[in-house]
Protein backbone atom coordinates (compact mmCIF):
# COMPACT_ATOMS: atom_id res chain seq x y z
CA UNK A 1 0.00 0.00 0.00
CA UNK A 2 1.45 3.49 -0.91
CA UNK A 3 1.99 5.83 1.44
CA UNK A 4 1.25 9.61 1.25
CA UNK A 5 3.95 11.85 2.89
CA UNK A 6 2.12 14.95 3.24
CA UNK A 7 3.30 18.85 2.76
CA UNK A 8 4.02 19.84 6.29
CA UNK A 9 6.57 16.90 6.59
CA UNK A 10 8.51 17.36 4.01
CA UNK A 11 8.39 21.10 4.93
CA UNK A 12 9.70 19.82 8.50
CA UNK A 13 12.15 17.19 6.94
CA UNK A 14 13.63 19.56 4.80
CA UNK A 15 14.34 22.40 7.54
CA UNK A 16 15.74 19.86 9.67
CA UNK A 17 17.88 18.92 6.56
CA UNK A 18 19.04 22.58 5.93
CA UNK A 19 19.47 22.85 9.71
CA UNK A 20 21.87 19.97 9.90
CA UNK A 21 23.79 21.02 7.17
CA UNK A 22 24.16 24.59 8.56
CA UNK A 23 25.02 23.18 11.97
CA UNK A 24 27.90 21.11 10.53
CA UNK A 25 29.31 24.00 8.57
CA UNK A 26 29.03 26.46 11.67
CA UNK A 27 31.08 23.64 13.44
CA UNK A 28 33.82 23.41 10.78
CA UNK A 29 34.26 27.12 10.83
CA UNK A 30 34.14 27.33 14.45
CA UNK A 31 37.21 24.74 14.30
CA UNK A 32 38.77 26.77 12.05
CA UNK A 33 37.83 30.17 13.70
CA UNK A 34 36.11 29.91 17.40
CA UNK A 35 39.36 29.31 19.00
CA UNK A 36 41.14 31.91 21.03
CA UNK A 37 44.30 33.31 20.19
CA UNK A 38 46.18 34.34 23.25
CA UNK A 39 49.44 36.79 23.88
CA UNK A 40 51.21 37.80 27.23
CA UNK A 41 53.76 40.31 28.14
CA UNK A 42 56.18 40.87 31.39
CA UNK A 43 58.06 43.60 31.70
CA UNK A 44 59.86 43.12 35.19
CA UNK A 45 61.66 46.60 36.75
CA UNK A 46 62.44 45.21 40.19
CA UNK A 47 62.40 41.97 42.04
CA UNK A 48 59.21 41.35 44.29
CA UNK A 49 58.73 39.76 48.01
CA UNK A 50 55.28 38.94 49.11
CA UNK A 51 56.01 37.55 52.01
CA UNK A 52 53.39 37.31 54.56
CA UNK A 53 51.43 40.22 52.90
CA UNK A 54 48.81 40.31 50.69
CA UNK A 55 47.89 42.29 46.92
CA UNK A 56 44.81 44.13 45.99
CA UNK A 57 43.47 44.15 42.56
CA UNK A 58 42.19 47.74 41.39
CA UNK A 59 40.88 49.52 37.73
CA UNK A 60 39.65 52.66 37.13
CA UNK A 61 36.07 53.52 38.59
CA UNK A 62 35.06 56.54 36.87
CA UNK A 63 32.45 55.85 34.45
CA UNK A 64 34.00 57.14 30.93
CA UNK A 65 34.26 54.43 28.01
CA UNK A 66 36.45 52.30 27.68
CA UNK A 67 36.95 51.47 31.47
CA UNK A 68 38.18 48.23 32.44
CA UNK A 69 35.17 46.24 33.88
CA UNK A 70 34.44 45.34 37.04
CA UNK A 71 33.17 41.27 36.51
CA UNK A 72 36.60 41.39 34.47
CA UNK A 73 38.66 42.61 37.87
CA UNK A 74 36.64 39.90 39.55
CA UNK A 75 37.42 37.58 37.92
CA UNK A 76 41.45 38.24 37.94
CA UNK A 77 40.58 38.31 41.48
CA UNK A 78 39.12 35.13 41.92
CA UNK A 79 41.99 33.29 39.82
CA UNK A 80 44.83 34.90 41.38
CA UNK A 81 43.40 34.05 44.59
CA UNK A 82 42.33 30.42 43.76
CA UNK A 83 43.62 27.20 43.50
CA UNK A 84 47.29 25.28 45.26
CA UNK A 85 49.53 28.31 44.31
CA UNK A 86 46.91 31.01 44.99
CA UNK A 87 48.12 34.06 46.35
CA UNK A 88 46.17 36.39 49.46
CA UNK A 89 44.34 38.35 47.70
CA UNK A 90 42.33 41.33 49.71
CA UNK A 91 38.89 41.88 48.12
CA UNK A 92 38.88 45.89 46.51
CA UNK A 93 35.67 46.79 48.46
CA UNK A 94 37.18 46.24 51.60
CA UNK A 95 40.52 47.90 50.52
CA UNK A 96 38.38 51.09 49.31
CA UNK A 97 36.38 50.80 52.42
CA UNK A 98 39.98 50.94 54.79
CA UNK A 99 41.09 53.51 52.57
CA UNK A 100 38.18 56.00 52.52
CA UNK A 101 37.81 58.33 51.24
CA UNK A 102 41.08 58.60 48.84
CA UNK A 103 39.68 55.39 46.44
CA UNK A 104 36.01 55.92 46.06
CA UNK A 105 34.35 56.46 42.73
CA UNK A 106 34.71 60.43 42.81
CA UNK A 107 38.16 60.35 44.53
CA UNK A 108 39.84 57.48 43.12
CA UNK A 109 42.85 58.03 40.28
CA UNK A 110 42.34 57.73 36.93
CA UNK A 111 45.32 56.81 35.98
CA UNK A 112 48.71 54.98 36.65
CA UNK A 113 50.18 58.21 37.12
CA UNK A 114 47.20 59.66 39.65
CA UNK A 115 48.08 56.36 41.77
CA UNK A 116 51.29 56.79 41.94
CA UNK A 117 50.70 60.32 43.35
CA UNK A 118 47.95 59.39 45.33
CA UNK A 119 50.17 56.42 47.25
CA UNK A 120 53.15 58.24 47.53
CA UNK A 121 51.64 60.33 50.37
CA UNK A 122 53.03 59.44 53.64
CA UNK A 123 49.42 59.17 55.21
CA UNK A 124 48.23 57.02 52.44
CA UNK A 125 50.97 54.49 52.36
CA UNK A 126 51.67 53.89 55.65
CA UNK A 127 47.82 52.95 55.80
CA UNK A 128 47.72 50.85 53.27
CA UNK A 129 50.74 49.14 55.10
CA UNK A 130 48.70 49.15 58.30
CA UNK A 131 46.43 46.96 56.59
CA UNK A 132 49.06 43.94 54.95
CA UNK A 133 48.74 45.56 51.08
CA UNK A 134 52.56 45.03 49.84
CA UNK A 135 51.41 45.01 45.97
CA UNK A 136 48.51 46.91 44.17
CA UNK A 137 47.94 45.79 40.88
CA UNK A 138 46.23 48.47 38.88
CA UNK A 139 44.31 47.00 35.96
CA UNK A 140 43.24 48.97 32.56
CA UNK A 141 41.85 47.78 29.43
CA UNK A 142 38.90 46.44 27.49
CA UNK A 143 37.14 43.66 25.66
CA UNK A 144 35.56 45.33 22.48
CA UNK A 145 33.33 43.48 19.48
CA UNK A 146 34.29 44.35 16.21
CA UNK A 147 34.36 43.83 12.31
CA UNK A 148 30.52 41.79 12.29
CA UNK A 149 29.48 40.74 9.37
CA UNK A 150 25.53 38.75 7.99
CA UNK A 151 22.57 39.10 9.08
CA UNK A 152 20.01 37.26 11.71
CA UNK A 153 16.01 37.36 11.04
CA UNK A 154 13.87 36.55 13.14
CA UNK A 155 10.10 36.27 12.66
CA UNK A 156 6.84 34.16 13.75
CA UNK A 157 5.89 31.12 11.22
CA UNK A 158 3.00 28.81 10.95
CA UNK A 159 1.77 27.72 13.95
CA UNK A 160 3.16 30.83 16.24
CA UNK A 161 6.50 28.87 16.19
CA UNK A 162 9.50 31.88 16.61
CA UNK A 163 12.14 31.06 13.90
CA UNK A 164 15.52 32.51 12.95
CA UNK A 165 16.98 32.58 9.59
CA UNK A 166 20.81 33.82 8.69
CA UNK A 167 24.29 34.15 9.40
CA UNK A 168 26.76 36.33 11.80
CA UNK A 169 29.87 36.35 12.60
CA UNK A 170 32.00 39.11 14.83
CA UNK A 171 35.31 39.37 15.97
CA UNK A 172 36.29 39.76 19.82
CA UNK A 173 39.51 41.28 21.28
CA UNK A 174 40.57 41.38 24.59
CA UNK A 175 43.43 43.97 25.75
CA UNK A 176 44.47 44.15 29.71
CA UNK A 177 47.37 45.53 30.88
CA UNK A 178 48.23 45.02 34.76
CA UNK A 179 50.74 47.80 36.35
CA UNK A 180 52.37 46.26 39.24
CA UNK A 181 53.02 49.09 42.08
CA UNK A 182 54.74 48.26 45.16
CA UNK A 183 54.24 50.09 48.57
CA UNK A 184 57.31 49.55 50.52
CA UNK A 185 59.32 50.94 47.76
CA UNK A 186 57.00 53.25 46.12
CA UNK A 187 58.03 52.27 42.57
CA UNK A 188 56.63 50.46 40.09
CA UNK A 189 57.70 47.20 39.87
CA UNK A 190 56.61 45.82 36.44
CA UNK A 191 54.30 45.38 33.87
CA UNK A 192 51.97 42.75 32.56
CA UNK A 193 49.60 42.61 29.65
CA UNK A 194 47.13 39.71 28.20
CA UNK A 195 45.62 39.81 24.62
CA UNK A 196 43.00 37.20 23.61
CA UNK A 197 41.17 37.73 20.18
CA UNK A 198 38.74 35.09 18.40
CA UNK A 199 36.15 35.12 15.88
CA UNK A 200 32.21 34.05 17.32
CA UNK A 201 29.46 32.43 14.88
CA UNK A 202 25.65 32.16 14.88
CA UNK A 203 24.35 30.18 12.11
CA UNK A 204 20.33 29.61 12.28
CA UNK A 205 18.21 27.93 10.23
CA UNK A 206 14.61 27.98 12.39
CA UNK A 207 16.97 27.75 15.85
CA UNK A 208 20.04 29.86 16.29
CA UNK A 209 23.29 28.30 16.97
CA UNK A 210 25.80 30.29 19.17
CA UNK A 211 29.50 29.34 18.98
CA UNK A 212 31.05 32.19 20.87
CA UNK A 213 35.15 32.51 21.44
CA UNK A 214 35.48 33.18 25.10
CA UNK A 215 38.45 35.93 24.67
CA UNK A 216 37.36 37.87 27.88
CA UNK A 217 37.55 34.32 30.26
CA UNK A 218 40.95 33.33 28.38
CA UNK A 219 42.58 36.87 29.27
CA UNK A 220 41.58 36.61 32.53
CA UNK A 221 43.12 33.40 32.92
CA UNK A 222 46.61 34.49 31.63
CA UNK A 223 46.75 37.52 33.22
CA UNK A 224 45.64 35.79 36.82
CA UNK A 225 48.72 33.48 36.00
CA UNK A 226 51.15 35.76 35.24
CA UNK A 227 50.13 38.13 38.40
CA UNK A 228 50.99 35.04 40.41
CA UNK A 229 54.25 34.05 38.77
CA UNK A 230 55.13 38.02 39.18
CA UNK A 231 54.23 37.62 42.77
CA UNK A 232 54.66 34.30 43.63
CA UNK A 233 57.57 32.66 45.71
CA UNK A 234 59.39 31.25 42.67
CA UNK A 235 59.25 35.26 41.53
Amino acid sequence: MAHHVGRHAVIRFRERTAGSTIALIAVALCAAGCGVQTTVQEVRQAQTDLGDDAIVILSRKHKTQGETEDDFVACVSAGVNGGNDGLPVLPARDFVDATFPWFEPRTAPRTMDDLAGVIGRPLISERIQEIGVRYLVWIEGTTQRSDESGTLQCTVVSGGIPACFGFLSWENGSNYEASVWDVYQGMNVGTLSSEASGTSFVPAVVVPLPFIARVRQAACTKLSDQIKGFLGPTA
